[in-house]
């Protein structure tokens, strides 16, 4: 039960630090989503997006984020 309490607050922390980040340095973190590999097709009246490269550069952030977390709190 307390581990559940604990991952918890570590989203929570997650979460804050990441909010902070986008609200100060929003301006500044313009290529999130225009990164190459991000597929964009827009027609004359379809558009469509696909930030493949984003995807994976989150998966692989958040990957890190909780192996780190297992190694120094399990």
């Amino acid at each position: 039960m307390h581990d559940t309490g604990k991952g918890i607050i570590l989203v929570g922390v997650i979460l804050i630090l990441v909010g902070s980040i986008w609200y100060f340095f929003g301006d500044k973190l313009n290529f999130i989503g225009n990164l190459p590999g991000d597929f964009k097709y827009e027609g004359d009246n379809f558009r469509f997006y696909f930030p493949f490269t984003t995807m994976v550069l989150f998966s692989v952030t958040i990957n890190i984020i909780i192996r780190i977390y297992n190694y120094f709190l399990s």
